[in-house]
């Protein structure tokens, strides 16, 4: 076929195939360019899952009469004018395709008044009329019906209306979120299924996490916020024990722009490493501001992603921010105080009958902590009192102990039950970590050097970051234009798989700019250490004993869950006791 120009009708249909992929495409777009427009409050109209209809009113600034026909025409925009304004842009919209692609797949109607006069102008199969006169009040008004009325091929793969509405009912979500000074109202077939007021104060915020995340996040959440030289990241972040079977609580915001990020996930992920059991995945609502210059925002069609210009900055200093903040996950959490010594009069270490299992393995520094730690079983203490000086300790003081497995404690709130093994797992894992990441990672020479063989593109990626390598322990030469040579590992996994390490952290490196392989693996060779050498069940503790538990775990970085992210303790209140027995009833 000979080669030959695309109308224009057909260029929008293709491009509309990148912006509009299904209704709720359409609203966040619109949703968009309201906030764009410096709207306060929105409305949102849908009918049949937004097949039939989607109609969003601001009171933005409105479009001018003699700019509205070009609103509608591909690449227009009033955002950019440069390639500097591209490179730094922080308008939500920018593009210039959204109004014509769905022009170009539906029946478009546009009316918009600046203040003066109000006007509408319809568009449909990329035709667009005259403009005449309409009733409508400051702001603008987008209606589109019959979507994909032309295209009955894409029409096809839309879902049920419920499902097509549940998409549109995320987007709508995420943008008040994203949003929180702007009013939002949403009905689905003339009935109304959201109504969010403006925030106009830190409680007007958390109010609306609480509508759209559920008040359990809201009750079980841990405020974020923290600045560097160009990034501040603030928001919420759920406590470990407050965790999901799917990754569907999760809101990153990058300058206002509701985004999904490898870069930034990771960075969470790998801060709640060691506080989630297996399988689980953390909540969060989190907001990334940075300089413009420093993230491309126009690294994808439909601006669902960013790309960062110094991914490895961006990734430790929100890794490193919630990872400081999830060290006070522990009993009294971020006002913990410190026990009197009033209320300890005094302690005294005596040797147990007790020893010490095999170390496997563990030598030096690591061994004299896990028999430091052993000495907490064998702390005989006086019994804990309060002096009329204040409240009991978070954990209060340790009553009795139950099939071998739990501490039963009072504090002031009611019973509190504590699973010993956990919780003195959790402490000596903190202890070894300490005493690991103080020391740094000691390498260890291969006796016979490991030839590796990579893609060139890998080989490049590791000659590139000798120096990264040469921190996490890992001793690097380029051989070749695909081979590498491993010439020493860190001592503590010179057991393990080296080949298979180098390998996990150039995918690391390729998908995150950067890699937490080999920390993570050595902590999880601790966390096995601590496990094998902390309280086993039915081990008999006296009174003194547990107080003294429990007094460590107050002041333990993450005590509310052991290694695996399985919670440590519990609390039951009298009220709830008092439930249990009809008390009061």
């Amino acid at each position: 076929m000979p080669i030959r120009q695309l109308p224009g009708h057909l260029i929008n249909q293709i491009a509309a195939g990148e912006v509009v992929e299904r209704p709720a495409s359409v609203v966040k777009e619109l949703l968009e360019n309201s906030l764009d427009a410096g709207a306060h409050a929105i409305s949102i109209d849908i009918q049949a899952g937004g097949q039939k209809l989607i109609r969003i009113r601001d009171d933005g600034g409105g479009i001018p009469k003699d700019e509205m026909a070009l609103a509608l025409s591909r690449h227009a925009t009033s955002k950019i004018s440069s390639l500097e304004d591209l490179e730094a842009v922080v308008s939500l919209g920018f593009r210039g395709e959204a109004l014509p692609s769905i022009s170009s797949v539906a029946r478009l109607s546009l009316f918009s008044n600046t203040g003066e006069s109000a006007w509408q102008i319809d568009a449909d199969n990329g035709q667009v009329s005259e403009l005449i006169p309409a009733a409508h009040p400051p702001g603008t008004s987008v209606e589109v019906h019959d979507l994909f009325y032309n295209t009955p091929a894409r029409r096809k793969f839309l879902r049920t209306e419920r499902t097509e509405f549940g998409h549109i009912n995320k987007w709508i979500r995420r943008l008040a979120l994203a949003r929180p000074d702007v009013a939002f109202s949403v009905s689905h077939n003339g009935r109304s299924v959201l109504n969010l007021k403006a925030a106009i104060d830190n409680d007007g915020r958390i109010e609306r996490i609480t509508k759209i995340c559920g008040e359990a996040f809201a009750a079980q959440s841990i405020s974020v916020q923290r600045e560097s030289d160009n990034m501040a990241l603030s928001g919420f972040v759920g406590l470990p024990t407050f965790n999901r079977s799917q990754a569907d609580m999760q809101f990153w915001f990058v300058n206002g722009r509701s985004v999904s990020d490898k870069t930034l996930n990771h960075a969470v992920r790998h801060a709640y490493r060691d506080v989630l059991f297996h399988g689980r995945f953390p909540a969060y609502v989190l907001y990334l501001s940075i300089d413009p210059t420093l993230v491309d925002a126009n690294a994808h069609p439909a601006k669902l992603e960013v790309r960062f210009r110094e991914g490895r900055s961006v990734h430790g200093f929100v890794a490193q921010a919630i990872e400081h903040l999830l060290k006070d996950t522990r009993p009294g959490g971020h006002n913990v105080l410190p026990v009197s010594s009033n209320v300890i009069s005094s302690a005294v270490y005596q040797q147990s009958s007790m020893s010490l299992p095999s170390s496997g393995g563990a030598t030096g520094a690591v061994r004299e902590a896990l028999t430091s730690y052993q000495a907490l079983t064998n702390v005989a203490m006086t019994e804990a009192k309060l002096p009329e000086e204040g409240a009991a300790p978070p954990l209060g003081f340790a009553m009795a102990q139950l099939a071998g497995i739990y501490i039963l404690a009072e504090n002031d709130e009611g019973l509190v039950v504590v699973d010993m093994h956990a919780a003195h797992e959790r402490i000596v894992y903190e202890k070894l970590k300490t005493l690991f990441d103080d020391k740094a990672v000691i390498r260890q020479p291969l006796l016979v050097p490991t030839r590796i063989s990579v893609s060139e593109a890998e080989a490049s990626l590791a000659e590139d970051s000798a120096d990264l390598f040469v921190r996490l322990g890992l001793v690097i030469d380029r051989n070749g234009p695909t081979s590498l040579v491993l010439r020493e590992v860190p001592a503590l996994l010179k057991q393990s798989d080296s080949e298979t390490l180098v390998r996990d952290v150039l995918s690391d490196l390729r998908e995150s700019g950067t890699s937490n392989r080999i920390e993570d693996t050595c902590h999880d060779m601790l966390a096995t250490m601590a496990c094998h050498h902390s309280i086993r069940a039915n081990r008999h503790m006296t009174l003194p004993e547990m107080n003294a538990l429990l007094r460590e775990m107050e002041s333990t970085e993450r005590a509310d869950q052991c290694n695996h992210g399985r919670p440590t303790w519990t609390n039951i209140s009298l009220a709830e006791l008092d439930r249990l027995f009809l008390r009061g009833q």
